[in-house]
């Protein structure tokens, strides 16, 4: 018989937006605004993608990112093109970030061939060879394997760039996962590990499935060096993966960021989200909201007014419904397509 959910722990629940520590918000009033423009545009792209789900133009599986924003646009922002970028099934965010066109992410997602992985995909598997970007995986942590056999590339390779490879909470306790860090570990690869720990692995919480809650501590047994990062702080995960990728360029091997961060929706489209109170979302929603917290550092900077970041939403509404109407106009993949892309030829 399951457990009932138990009472979250008082040091997961949301406490006050903290101002951002010192060397945090170092930087510049574009930067700012950047990161406020792809954090909005990843979150009216992600809430556009549940609409279309709930009309039956989405089908398979669709698990959404809101909430999360803060993590991979902070991450992003601490990397070069030929860096690389492999994460999981939640992969809408990181693709946006990624610079993939919106209109080919939510044609993917709508199984049209003008997705990226010509309708064949759907939401968990996409790729973009351009932008380094090499998945969406939907097998639990499998990607963490793959991410560190790119940084093994880049070692090889001789070439100075580092891997950022993503995983949930959820497969943290994965062994696959600990035994792609122990060879990270033991060949000192360039390899930054960044634990999206949104609180519930599918509806079980941290603290039921998992001994050690620090999971930037997992590493330990292999001497990766790893810290907790608020990731509903852009800036602060920002400063934080500034040090990381630092720390893995200069071959000193793998570094673990356990990104503290909280998904508004449920793990997937199909997940009610019972497990939790509608409390714990609220508080969320209205304390550590990432978007909010940047948006409030444009205002009271006067860096940016009302009326400018009106006119950003506006371009990012356009932008994605741009995309949808793409989507649902790009015509069905022909069934030929499904002998294509299987094999590399040689």
């Amino acid at each position: 018989m399951a457990r009932p959910a138990t009472k979250p722990k008082a040091d997961t629940l949301p406490g006050k937006s903290k101002s951002p520590q010192a060397g945090d918000n170092s930087v510049s009033p574009e930067q700012l605004k950047t990161f406020y423009r792809d954090m909005l545009l990843i979150r009216r792209f992600e809430e556009r993608a549940g609409q279309l789900y709930g009309m039956g133009l989405i089908g398979g599986f669709c698990h959404l990112y809101i909430g999360q924003e803060a993590v991979v646009v902070g991450m992003q922002s601490t990397i070069d093109d030929k860096d690389s970028i492999v994460t999981s099934y939640r992969d809408h965010g990181h693709m946006l970030a990624a610079g993939m066109d919106p209109k080919g992410v939510m044609a993917e997602l709508t199984g049209r061939s003008g997705g990226y992985s010509k309708g064949k995909g759907g939401s968990m598997h996409m790729f973009s060879r351009e932008k380094n970007f090499y998945g969406g995986h939907g097998i639990v942590g499998a990607q963490v394997p793959i991410g560190t056999g790119l940084a093994f590339a880049h070692k090889y390779r001789g070439n100075k760039n580092v891997s950022l490879t993503y995983f949930g909470d959820g497969s943290a306790n994965q062994g696959q996962v600990y035994e792609a860090m122990n060879m990270a570990a033991l060949w000192k690869l360039p390899v930054v590990y960044i634990i999206e720990n949104n609180r519930y692995g599918m509806g079980t919480s941290v603290e039921r499935s998992t001994a050690i809650t620090e999971l930037y501590k997992h590493g330990e047994a292999f001497g990766i060096p790893g810290e907790a990062v608020d990731g509903m702080d852009v800036l602060a995960v920002r400063a934080a993966g500034e040090k990381a990728v630092e720390h893995a360029k200069s071959g000193q091997g793998p570094y673990i960021l356990e990104m503290q961060t909280y998904r508004y929706r449920g793990h997937s489209m199909s997940d009610p989200a019972k497990y939790r109170t509608k409390e714990e979302v609220d508080k969320y929603r209205s304390e550590r909201d990432p978007i909010d917290h940047v948006r409030k550092l444009l205002l009271e900077g006067k860096v940016a007014d009302e009326a400018a970041l009106k006119a950003v939403d506006a371009e990012i509404r356009k932008i994605v419904n741009d995309s949808a109407e793409f989507a649902q106009h790009s015509p069905e993949p022909d069934p030929s397509e499904l002998w294509t892309d299987v094999l590399v030829g040689a």
